[in-house]
Parts: structure tokens; sequence; C-alpha cells
């Protein structure tokens, strides 16, 4: 049973943020979230609490349907950052003129699964 979890509108550039998911992709969610506490990249904070979330999703998931639950199985099956919307400021420069900053969001996405649904998966 595979969850997911989303982080919407989040300031961090995406090509940024995906230097540091593409870190995870693949590993033990526990591991995941162990690289993500010590990379020095600023945008392992918010991809870290979105794999945390995703794990809680799971758990959540797996009491309804009265199911085991063990968190060493998770895998991060898959974790993608898309591009949110692009906030335009103006910042003054030399001789009367004007810079256009764009100060750039994305869209977090990350889905854990057990890792023999992963398999089953890629057949």
């Amino acid at each position: 049973m595979e969850a997911k979890a989303q982080a919407r509108f989040v300031r961090v550039t995406p090509q940024k943020a995906r230097r540091v998911v593409d870190l995870i992709r693949g590993k033990q969610a526990g591991e995941a979230v162990a690289v993500l506490k010590f990379a020095p990249q600023a945008a392992s904070e918010p991809v870290r609490k979105v794999v945390e979330s995703a794990i809680a999703n799971a758990r959540v998931k797996a009491d309804r349907a009265s199911e085991r639950f063990d968190e060493s199985e998770l895998v991060v099956a898959a974790a993608f950052v898309d591009e949110g919307p692009t906030l335009k400021r103006f910042r003054p420069r030399a001789q009367g003129r004007a810079a256009r900053i764009l100060k750039r969001t994305s869209h977090i996405t990350v889905v854990v699964a057990p890792k023999n649904a992963q398999k089953e998966g890629a057949r």
C-alpha cells in the first residue's frame, strides 16, 4: 500500500529542490530521512518534512485497513519536484532603472511504498 505526501508553494527553487530529491529517490524511507537531516542544502528541510509526512500517511493508511505496518519496509518509490508559481519582484538598479527578481516556488511530491509492492509494480 503506497502513500503520498505533497508540499505546495514551497519557497525554494525547483532546480535546488531537485538536487536534494535526487539524493533520496529509491532509498529506504528511514535512510532517506537520515540523509536529509544531515544534508547541507537548505532545500533538504522541506523535502525531509514531506518524506516524514508520507511515512505518517502510510501508517494511517495501514491502520485504517487493519494491516501490519513496518516502517523499515518502506521505500521512496517516487519523488519529484514541479515548478510552482513565480513571485515577481523589482529591485532598484543604477541610474533609476529597475531589475526584475524572480522568486520561484516548488511543489514537492514524495510517494512511499513497501519494498515488495515496488518490485511488483516494476514487472
